[in-house]
């Protein structure tokens, strides 16, 4: 398996193992009914929110994930035996006692061979790792190179410094190093603040929102501010990360999908089912062509994929020029559906099969990607995430056509927001807001 190997799987089967031993444990030392099992499972799952508990990353160390299990664990068997006491259960304080050390055990045990097995495998296979590079040259970039070379099991490989100070031996310039990232393909740059002017710092900050890259600070004496910063620690060195996405947790990730697996499959169902042929008919008798109509898109990290509407617009050859108020190719049908969003109601067959999500950036025309993507700040963050069927930036009222110069920047700042602050009752809210916002009719829908 190459770089990041089963990385994305490792999280999920923790929380299946866990469920398993939770269920296991319970089932044959406290109760044998199905709803009290059920309800432990779900406090296990929402105490961990509170204790961080699944909070672990490949630099995190030993001591740390076992204090994070004896934490959640004694807050859990408190939990359980508050409920169990209020419920009058019948269950003995032996086989309290034998639950709560056994649970403890086989979690433990549990916990301590995948970390060691994780770390030899990245060792013996080379694979599940992550290429960086350090900017500057100082005594706390050094101690992170030596960390990055003697310590392979955390999964970093380090491909050199790069530096503006000539006497120093190196890979390179600051300036030549963002040729070398996109050259190499490198994932996750540290630079030390003490080497960097502001200007560079800016310059770092929009090439990696730009390029897709992860970017981390060393810090230093200096102040650096932003309203995204995350401390973690590579053994002794401090390291800031920039920003943080919650889908790109896997456990989030899975659960964005599945909502998506579902709701888009209820929508093909019990609407698009019927909504198809009768609105095909339509369409067909007033002009030629084809029910839907195909346009390429920019998706996740950019990634092309065929976005489908109903085609409410007569057969032409300016596709990607967005449709404009009092438009002379919208037909008469194309006003009603674009006006009501019946037109993007095909697009649940890309959330579907994976292309984009209930809810996310609404996609973009290339031509906009190529207009805005430098021009306009932190507008390429916004493909850090699948793009939706319907937006925050659009229950917001951007939608539809950009006029001016406001509309793509405040568009642009609801989308981050939505990558930075996701969660899937913020998509639930959105999705139902949408739902409004269509019997309310919206300005901007032509």
């Amino acid at each position: 398996m190459g770089k990041g190997g089963y990385s994305i799987i490792i999280k999920p089967f923790i929380y299946i193992v866990d469920l398993l031993i939770i269920a296991t444990m319970s089932y044959y030392l406290l109760t044998q009914k199905v709803n009290n099992i059920v309800l432990f499972v779900v406090i296990w799952y929402v105490l961990s929110f509170f204790t961080s508990f699944y909070k672990v990353y490949r630099f995190t160390k030993i001591t740390e994930v076992i204090s994070l299990l004896s934490k959640h664990v004694f807050l859990f068997i408190i939990v359980v035996f508050a409920i169990l006491f209020l419920k009058n259960s019948d269950i003995k304080a032996l086989s309290g006692i034998r639950f709560f050390l056994m649970l403890y055990a086989l979690m433990g045990i549990f916990r301590v061979v995948l970390f060691y097995l994780l770390r030899k495998y990245r060792i013996v296979t080379g694979s599940n790792y992550k290429k960086v590079i350090i900017i500057g040259i100082n005594n706390a970039t050094i101690k992170l190179e030596y960390f990055f070379n003697n310590n392979p099991e955390f999964g970093y490989k380090f491909f050199g410094f790069f530096s503006d100070d000539k006497n120093i031996v190196k890979r390179g310039s600051i300036s030549e190093s963002l040729e070398f990232i996109i050259k190499n393909e490198i994932e996750e740059i540290y630079c030390s603040v003490k080497e960097l002017s502001n200007k560079q710092i800016k310059e770092f900050i929009d090439f990696c929102d730009v390029n897709m890259k992860s970017l981390k600070f060393i810090p230093d004496n200096k102040e650096l501010f932003t309203k995204n910063l995350y401390l973690n620690y590579l053994d002794i060195t401090p390291i800031l990360s920039l920003r943080k996405i919650p889908l790109e947790d896997s456990i989030n990730s899975l659960v964005k999908r599945l909502f998506d697996i579902i709701f888009s499959s209820l929508i093909i169902i019990f609407v698009l089912s019927w909504l198809i042929p009768i609105l095909g008919i339509i369409i067909v008798l007033e002009s030629k062509g084809p029910i839907f109509f195909r346009q390429d898109r920019p998706g996740i990290k950019e990634e092309g994929f065929g976005c489908y509407k109903f085609r409410s617009m007569a057969v032409n050859t300016t596709s990607e020029v967005s449709a404009t108020r009092n438009d002379a190719r919208v037909t008469k049908v194309g006003k009603f559906i674009r006006r009501t969003s019946i037109d993007e109601l095909p697009q649940f067959f890309n959330v579907l099969f994976g292309s984009m999500s209930v809810v996310g950036p609404r996609p973009h025309l290339w031509r906009q990607n190529e207009m805005y993507g430098t021009k306009v700040p932190k507008y390429m963050v916004r493909h850090y995430v699948k793009p939706g069927v319907t937006g925050l930036a659009q229950v917001r009222g951007y939608r539809g056509e950009i006029e001016t110069k406001e509309d793509i920047i405040n568009r642009t700042k609801y989308d981050i927001f939505y990558v930075e602050n996701w969660s899937i009752l913020l998509d639930i809210n959105i999705i139902i807001q949408t739902v409004v916002n269509v019997f309310k009719g919206e300005d901007k829908a032509y």
